[in-house]
């Protein structure tokens, strides 16, 4: 058993064995004092030197050789050759991010041609990274251009006609003038007070596209529980009247009735009663805004590519149409009907609109679906700064940017309460403002001006009877569609156009009649 003796004066510590062979050890105080004053200075540096050697991966050395090679440099404040590399490599990229690249600079075609000549003009350091930062720079050039690129095209087909939609309306055109039953009256004579009879639903379609008119009437049909109670009101131009008539008189969808106008047959549609739209199609700067160059004179370095996009969308021709501005003269035109529910063309009905009849508008004119707010932030994040020019001071004045938008494209619109207010004189009044302000007040046609005409008038109706965005949102979400009453493929992207999106597609073509012979010879989405 160990003994410690500690002497009266402290100054010296004597530590014996129980076993009377073992000899006394003297351990001078003075020495144990030094001992532990030691110990007590270097153990913290040799608990911090062993944690970094932790940390950094030395608990694989499997030598005191190799912990010294580790710990060598530290101790004498030398820096790791590596670390020496990266600081001087920091240093010549930093100086070459500020430094102007040489005009005439041939740059390689890929990083393999840089490997080479690296290694075959003995680059240094720094003409390597000038060259690589240029090679990147040239390449974001052309990936921006080739977008830009992409867009002007995407805006070219989705301006222009298909041949096989062009087919077949000159065939039904054709068909129109040689074939009596073709040219059959639309409806039946004995079915004529239908047309004005408020006991049905009545369905108000204003286009020029015969396939699409044809895919917006007979999904409506199909997903109606008492089809007997439609009444379709198509509109169309005087060119398209022959062919739409023809196919709606060839197709016959009973017991639902479809009635084909063209514009030209309204008494109502003078030059008097519409004098800003013959303003909007004589007015010579926006007829070279609509149907100008697109591209000529624009600084494509200032500009996002979706802003290009959106305002190639909104110098679509279709925005000066007198179809697309028909819907705000319905109540005009119809003077004998009190609820109506309007489609565009480039909608299909997925479920029964019947109900839309009993929705209350609380007075008011506009039943619609508002677009601020959703699971598709894309889609549902539209409020008027998205559409009006609020350095404009007149749309400063009247506006709040963040006040909520709505859609149009599905709409039930109360005519009775559409009668009693102002809102034609105020769609003209802003269309003019507009025109007088060199088209500064707002992009997306006609849309910017029924915000204004229709404030304080609009119902909010539930999202789920109008889905939008399929035109131009590739990842909308398919369950959502599917349980929509009504998908819109505003956008772009037409189902009935090659560049439509090919997953959205279907929704649509399954109400395209491809055992119709004038689809199968005109080669429909073939």
């Amino acid at each position: 058993m160990m003994q410690l003796h500690i002497s009266p004066s402290m100054r010296s510590i004597t530590i014996s064995s129980s076993s009377k062979v073992a000899a006394a050890r003297y351990i001078s105080y003075r020495t144990l004092f030094h001992t532990i004053l030691i110990l007590a200075f270097l153990l913290p540096f040799v608990f911090i030197l062993t944690a970094l050697v932790t940390l950094e991966g030395a608990n694989k050395c499997s030598s005191i050789d190799c912990l010294g090679r580790r710990l060598g440099p530290r101790l004498l404040g030398r820096v790791d050759d590596s670390e020496r590399l990266a600081r001087d490599f920091y240093k010549i990229l930093n100086e070459v991010s500020t430094q102007d690249i040489p005009d005439g600079l041939k740059l390689p075609d890929s990083f393999n041609h840089l490997v080479s000549d690296t290694k075959n003009k003995h680059y240094d350091a720094k003409t390597f990274a000038l060259v690589l930062r240029a090679m990147m720079e040239k390449f974001e050039r052309d990936i921006r251009e080739t977008k830009f690129a992409e867009l002007t095209n995407k805006h070219f087909a989705a301006s222009s006609i298909p041949k096989g939609i062009h087919c077949l309306s000159l065939r039904l055109t054709d068909e129109y003038s040689s074939n009596a039953h073709a040219r059959r009256q639309l409806p039946s004579p004995e079915r004529l007070p239908i047309l004005s009879d408020n006991a049905y639903h009545h369905f108000i379609l204003s286009t020029d596209n015969i396939l699409a008119a044809s895919v917006v009437v007979s999904s409506a049909v199909q997903s109606s529980s008492k089809p007997e109670k439609i009444v379709f009101h198509v509109i169309t131009d005087k060119k398209t009247y022959a062919g739409m008539h023809s196919w709606f008189a060839l197709n016959s969808l009973e017991p639902a009735i479809v009635e084909v106008k063209g514009v030209h047959q309204f008494d109502w549609l003078t030059r008097e009663n519409v004098p800003v739209l013959e303003a909007v199609e004589s007015h010579n700067g926006l007829m070279n805004y609509y149907h100008g160059s697109h591209v000529a004179g624009a600084n494509l370095s200032e500009t996002t590519p979706r802003r290009f996009a959106s305002k190639l969308q909104s110098r679509s021709p279709k925005y000066i149409s007198l179809l697309n501005h028909l819907r705000i003269y319905i109540p005009e035109l119809f003077p004998n009907l009190d609820k109506v529910v309007f489609l565009d063309d480039d909608v299909v009905v997925q479920r029964d609109l019947a109900p839309l009849w009993d929705v209350d508008l609380d007075g008011k004119v506009n039943g619609a679906v508002e677009t601020c707010r959703g699971e598709d932030e894309r889609v549902m994040s539209k409020r008027l700064r998205n559409y009006f020019n609020f350095s404009h001071p007149h749309i400063a004045k009247h506006l709040n940017p963040e006040e909520c938008a709505w859609a149009y494209g599905m709409n039930v619109f109360d005519l009775k309460a559409w009668r009693k207010t102002n809102i034609r004189e105020t769609y003209h009044f802003w269309l003019r403002e507009n025109l007088k302000s060199n088209l500064t007040m707002w992009k997306l046609g006609t849309l910017p001006p029924a915000l204004i005409a229709f404030k304080g008038h609009v119902h909010i109706i539930d999202s789920s009877w109008h889905m939008l965005g399929l035109g131009y949102q590739s990842q909308t979400n398919i369950e959502n569609i599917r349980k929509a009453a009504v998908i819109h493929y505003n956008g772009q992207s037409k189902p009935w156009l090659e560049i439509g999106f090919e997953h959205l597609r279907p929704f649509w073509t399954k109400h395209v009649n491809y055992s119709n012979d004038f689809i199968k010879n005109c080669h429909i989405l073939e």
